[in-house]
């Protein structure tokens, strides 16, 4: 059994108010290129297909035609589940387009996590597609008070879950959570909503199954376990994920169960750098380059109009400060996130007033009072 595991394209995305969706085509190129060649028996989509719950119509219309694609090319299984970006409705409306042998999209959550079975040479395989949901939303489905954090919300559906699996099949989970150890990057909005709840799951949580396909965190990882993994986001984010290798998770199963696991690297189509310097120095790059660029630079005195002049060597260049007046605290500011988010004026703010960012429960406050607001205006 063969099994090709990705998440959190984010599609829709801006990269500081630059448009990624070349780099997303470019990505999804070479994804179905990654079928073609390998022709895998299972495709994993583990989440966060889009940026946020109303996504551009150019986003849609880019995961239609690569579903249409894949398809149409190959008689490849496929599981989707919905993560904390995506809309759960929307990403359970792709269901009526699926094939229910061969297809398994979830959205919203239900009582019973029915898995898609596949049958297989080597044995019958169970496919448990969990999607993403606060708390909540989990506490009215399960009927279950008790749920308090992310972790309970996981707990709950992989106990439903297992319930269905056949005792002769071999089991594969899909997740978008956030696992004890895993290493995080810093455009990756909290899981929960309650302020101090817990918000990580621990791998054992997931004993019994075989192969757990992980999204929401953006580094390519294994936590807990080998056959514990998270695929990690195709494009880079934000500064801090400057230099990181992003992949493909291609994971070959055994007829017992036991995983190999491979990673196809992904070639950007734009990398995404910092470059220091003072500014006459940059103007005398040899070339022109598209990448994503933060600037910083090294000059005593300030220099005029100097983005403008960068931007005829570096069009892509999308941050600008000077060395002498950075803080500590700004070298580390979050920069993945959009600038005009509200969550992330009020970060920045608290990062300028006491050198420190949000913490995750800050940030889980900040993001529960601005829902509320935003139900608030809602009402007629």
């Amino acid at each position: 059994m063969r099994i090709l595991h990705t998440s959190d394209w984010h599609l829709g995305r801006q990269f500081h108010g630059l448009s990624l969706d070349e780099d997303h085509d470019a990505f999804l190129a070479q994804l179905e290129n990654a079928i073609a060649q390998h022709r895998p028996d299972l495709l994993i989509i583990a989440g966060d297909l889009f940026d946020r719950a109303s996504p551009p119509q150019s986003a849609l219309s880019r995961l239609g035609g690569f579903l249409r694609r894949v398809s149409a090319a190959s008689d490849i299984a496929i599981a989707i589940i919905a993560g904390n970006h995506d809309s759960a409705a929307q990403i359970g409306m792709l269901s009526v387009f699926a094939e229910g042998r061969r297809t398994l999209v979830r959205g919203p959550l239900d009582r019973d996590e029915l898995p898609l079975m596949i049958a297989h040479p080597d044995g019958p395989v169970a496919v448990s597609a969990l999607p993403f949901a606060y708390e909540f939303a989990a506490r009215g489905c399960f009927e279950d008070e008790n749920i308090a954090c992310p972790a309970d919300v996981i707990r709950a559906q992989l106990a439903s879950a297992r319930q269905h699996v056949p005792p002769a099949a071999r089991w594969i989970v899909v997740a978008h959570a956030f696992v004890d150890g895993a290493a995080t990057s810093e455009s990756e909005r909290p899981l929960s909503r309650t302020v101090g709840g817990i918000e990580t799951v621990s791998a054992a949580a997931f004993e019994g199954a075989h192969y757990v396909a992980l999204g929401h965190l953006h580094r390519p990882q294994a936590v807990g376990a080998p056959h514990i993994r998270y695929s990690g986001a195709p494009l880079a984010f934000g500064f801090d994920e400057e230099g990181q290798a992003k992949s493909l998770t291609l994971v070959d199963m055994d007829p017992d169960g036991a995983v190999s696991v491979q990673s196809l690297a992904i070639a950007p189509l734009r990398t995404v750098r910092t470059i220091r310097g003072a500014l006459t120095e940059l103007l005398a790059a040899p070339a022109r380059s598209s990448d994503l660029i933060r600037i910083i630079l090294t000059d005593d005195t300030p220099q005029i109009d100097p983005m403008k002049r960068i931007r005829e060597i570096y069009p892509n260049a999308v941050q600008l400060s000077y060395e002498r007046a950075r803080r500590p605290s700004e070298r580390d500011a979050v920069a993945g996130k959009s600038p005009d988010a509200p969550q992330q004026i009020v970060s920045d703010f608290m990062s300028f007033v006491r050198d420190e960012p949000l913490s995750r429960s800050e940030s889980a406050l900040v993001e529960a009072e601005l829902a509320a607001l935003a139900s608030e205006e809602a009402i007629p």
